[in-house]
């Protein structure tokens, strides 16, 4: 009987003990020594030919935009996502409109997900940045 590898490559859990996830993430993802993994810079939404776009869902949208072309590039997809963080400036999304827009890209695979507020991004123009992780076989 031939397995399916990727099924033990990668096990998502959201333990009972503690509370369920508040959005469209999981609390763990354990990965297994048969899998590849790769680190992806920080995303901004900045599209191919280097203009920034307008607005936070605009530029969530070019910077996750990115992030897929570079899965393609590793012959990965969203589904390799295990660990995504969002870096946010203060006042650059309301917490039901970032929820609804997360949930919107991000509920079909439920990545480990950590959302910061910091002071400021690599430029002014900047609201929002994503550093992803996958794992694949």
């Amino acid at each position: 009987m031939i397995q399916d590898k990727t099924a033990k490559m990668k096990i998502k859990r959201n333990p009972a003990a503690i509370h369920a996830p508040l959005s469209t993430y999981s609390h763990q993802i354990e990965l297994h020594a048969e899998s590849r993994l790769l680190a992806i810079s920080g995303q901004i939404g900045v599209d191919r030919e280097g203009s920034m776009t307008a607005g936070f869902a605009m530029q969530l949208e070019q910077a996750w935009a990115n992030v897929r072309e570079n899965l393609i590039a590793a012959n990965m997809t969203e589904d390799d996502i295990v660990k995504l963080t969002v870096y946010l400036v203060p006042d650059s999304v309301g917490t039901a409109e970032r929820r609804k827009l997360f949930s919107e890209l991000f509920s079909s695979i439920a990545p480990c997900m950590t959302v910061l507020y910091v002071a400021a991004l690599g430029d002014p123009s900047m609201l929002v940045e994503l550093d992803v992780w996958a794992s694949a076989a």
